[in-house]
């Protein structure tokens, strides 16, 4: 993959990597909890319309290839130098064919599928039913990067519904070029050639893994889990985040490796005030390819910690809100087999947030805070200041 796009590049300053505050196009958001809320009424002529972003799925096998396709197609996906950009088609052809056999086997294994468009449908049906609570209505969309529904479907129905107020949510806490980096760069591309489009006026939620919503939320789930344990305080927490290569932090300024590690470190702290104090770990899944990605490896550090004498493990997938393969194949079946054959004896994984009412409801409370820094994309500079919500 070449540089990062001009958007992506103006928000990855090396000098502060801290980017929650930030919104993709400009408008500051902040990822964290103001003290006063924002309290936004709609006028009565106003439409709004809340965008989700995630990555999607292959829904049949047959779905495989041409999802793998997509994937790999992505300049933020697989960096090619500029000289060599021409070829981003036709490598992603090679890739994808390569990997089919193998990924539909992985899909097989998980009943043919993904489940992340019904999952995510869900949630914006539960989203949706949230900002009703919250005497506030909305057309709730969801927009997948590399499989049906497209962004690019969604951005068009927003334009048929006649949306006049748009908040933008990806469904990743941290911000990564990979994944709302790269949605947010073809998000703001079909924008800017729209006549339409361009005058709507946009909010954009770059991250939100600081909310203490989010932090209160998973930490729940982890204490659930904690408890079915025979000895809960023995327990090792392992927190397994999806990797990216390493050029994307050293390189391109990825916020991603900051922003996660803070976030472990929120929910330890919000754990360790309700009195667990157990040992956590931080690792990296589903590597691709001979690049140096981040360190250290999940498949790594769980066979350490067996010879180590870990005995009982709770695994955390930090990086996802949703169950896919990388939850309910790599980990539940991979990763598990592993650990037990490691010498781990008593394993538990904690589930998704999903549909958690408390995720939901801070969801909600994103989306309203995030509507009075909504602007018309056309006046709209990118920008690194932080908010200045008190």
């Amino acid at each position: 993959m070449g540089a990062p796009s001009s958007l992506t590049a103006g928000l990855l300053p090396k000098r502060n990597l801290n980017l929650q505050a930030n919104s993709a196009v400009g408008v500051c958001i902040s990822g964290r909890n103001c003290e006063e809320k924002s309290h936004h009424t709609l006028a009565a002529d106003e439409k709004l319309g809340v965008l989700l972003l995630n990555t999607g799925g292959p829904e049949t096998l047959n779905d495989v290839q041409p999802f793998l396709y997509n994937l790999f197609s992505d300049p933020d996906v697989i960096r090619l130098p500029r000289l060599f950009q021409f070829l981003q088609r036709p490598l992603a052809k090679l890739v994808s064919v390569f990997l089919a056999p193998r990924t539909k086997e992985r899909y097989a294994a998980i009943g043919g599928g993904s489940p992340l468009r019904r999952l995510t449908d869900e949630q914006a049906d539960a989203l949706r039913m949230a900002l009703e609570g919250k005497n506030l209505q909305a057309d709730v969309y969801v927009g997948m990067r590399y499989w049906y529904p497209f962004l690019e479907e969604a951005i068009e129905q927003i334009k048929r519904d006649g949306t006049t107020k748009l908040v933008v949510l990806p469904l990743f806490p941290q911000f990564s070029i990979s994944t709302t980096g790269s949605s947010i760069r073809v998000f703001r591309q079909i924008f800017e050639g729209d006549a339409y489009l361009s005058r709507l006026p946009v909010s954009v939620i770059l991250s939100w893994y600081q909310r203490q919503g989010y932090i209160r939320s998973m930490a729940d789930l982890i204490e659930i889990e904690l408890a079915k344990f025979a000895k809960p305080e023995e327990v090792m927490i392992f927190f397994s985040a999806h990797g990216v290569p390493i050029s994307y932090v050293e390189d391109a300024g990825d916020p991603y490796k900051d922003q996660m590690e803070e976030c472990v470190y929120l929910i330890m702290q919000e754990l360790k005030a309700r009195g667990n104090g157990n040992d956590h770990t931080l690792a990296y899944q589903s590597r691709v390819g001979p690049l140096q990605w981040l360190k250290p490896y999940t498949a790594e550090v769980l066979v350490e910690l067996g010879r180590n004498g870990v005995k009982s493990l709770l695994a955390v997938p930090i990086s996802f809100v949703s169950e896919h393969i990388e939850t309910l194949e790599e980990i539940d079946m991979g990763y598990k087999d592993l650990a037990l054959g490691s010498g781990i004896e008593n394993w538990r994984r904690v589930p998704a947030l999903g549909c958690t009412p408390s995720f939901i409801g801070d969801l909600a409370d994103a989306v309203v805070e995030a509507l009075p820094y909504a602007k018309a994309q056309q006046t709209l500079r990118v920008t690194t200041e932080e908010s200045d919500c008190p």
